[in-house]
């Protein structure tokens, strides 16, 4: 049996990881400032992350649902006190696409209708309702599309108003910094408009805090930088460090039901565990606080360099802007300098995602090597 193959993959094999840096079967180490899709919050192989799951696995690695499991209520009090969230409860499973395919269904559920308001360039995840609502129409398969979803365009409340007026909007769902599409953002004055017109016409604010939460836009959720408080908040990438695991903070103010939603290996203990170590990393070692420092520092670094035109994002989930494409500079960064970074729908943007831990020495290394090749 072959694998069946959907992704162009580079020529690059990792066999061993620590903090920022990489090694492939040749021994040859990478600086890493992409983390796997911005997965990787606490750096690789963190040893109190290492010890934590280890320890664990002795005792014991999964059970179902079925029992109880101390430790999912251990990381949800954690992660309330840590995102300073902790008037909502957590419903926990497996990646970004499933938090918000849950999320989508809880919305529907308690409103008892079903469109959603989604926005130009977002991305939400490859399964049914999640790539529903997400504006790439070469990932949607025709059973895709009988979902009932309006995409529009960032920053225009008065095209939402005129969709909601209608009566028939569950939700309303947008990322805190849109990852995929290119690092564009909603402003502080349109996603207090959500939130007021939400309240007004029945409808969730669903928050997809996916890539942009977990510390990397220098507030916990990205979403806290405009002050408001939504009905849904949907996390995964960076909240295992590596550990496939997901979760949806849900306002104490939406009721559960048995039944309502559930899953196999969510919340198991393993997830638990690794939750638990990237929580107390963040908090212990004051990652938060390094984000803004050092995205500072590459930022100003960044503005040094006369072929970046724009520079998008906030904290260290920064997008390059190019007026070409980015395609052969991130084969060069890859294959000349030995340097993972990112790319996105805007073909002319290169994305960075580094572990919240990386030093102002590793940026440098960056910039270094980027001056080098252009």
């Amino acid at each position: 049996m072959n694998l069946f193959e959907v992704y162009p993959l580079y020529d690059v094999t990792p066999v061993k990881a620590k903090g920022s840096s990489v090694w492939d079967d040749k021994n040859q180490e990478y600086l890493d400032l992409y983390g796997g899709h911005g997965v990787i919050s606490v750096g690789h192989s963190h040893p109190k992350y290492i010890e934590k799951i280890t320890s664990q696995l002795h005792n014991i690695g999964f059970y179902s649902n079925a029992v109880q499991n101390p430790l999912q209520q251990q990381l949800a009090k954690k992660l309330g006190e840590v995102s300073n969230c902790e008037d909502y409860n957590l419903f926990l499973c497996n990646s970004g696409a499933e938090a918000n395919e849950n999320a989508l269904k809880v919305a529907s559920f308690v409103t008892g209708k079903s469109k959603v308001i989604a926005f130009e360039n977002s991305f939400h995840g490859r399964t049914s309702a999640s790539v529903s609502v997400t504006d790439n129409k070469k990932i949607q398969a025709e059973i895709n599309k009988f979902n009932p979803v309006t995409i529009l365009p960032l920053n225009d409340l008065f095209l939402v108003e005129k969709s909601l007026e209608k009566g028939d909007v569950c939700s309303v769902i947008i990322e805190g910094i849109q990852g995929v599409g290119g690092l564009d953002e909603g402003s502080t004055e349109f996603f207090k408009g959500l939130e007021k017109l939400c309240w007004k016409y029945e409808a969730l604010l669903i928050l997809d805090e996916i890539q942009s939460g977990y510390g990397r836009s220098g507030a916990f959720f990205a979403f806290q930088h405009h002050q408001i408080k939504p009905d849904m908040i949907t996390v995964a990438k960076g909240m295992g460090n590596g550990y496939p695991m997901a979760g949806v903070l849900i306002h104490e103010s939406i009721k559960a039901s048995f039944g309502m939603l559930g899953t196999t290996f969510g919340g198991n203990h393993l997830a638990c565990v690794a939750g638990l170590a990237v929580l107390e990393i963040i908090e212990e070692e004051g990652l938060i606080a390094n984000v803004k420092e050092v995205s500072e520092y590459f930022i100003a670094q960044a503005k040094t360099i006369g072929a970046v035109k724009n520079i998008k994002g906030k904290g260290l989930m920064i997008g390059l802007e190019f007026e070409d494409e980015v395609g052969d500079l991130r084969k060069k960064l890859i294959y000349e300098e030995h340097i993972f970074t990112g790319g996105a729908m805007n073909k002319n943007l290169l994305r960075i995602l580094p572990p919240l831990n990386i030093s102002t020495k590793e940026i440098d290394v960056f910039i270094t090597a980027l001056k080098k090749i252009l």
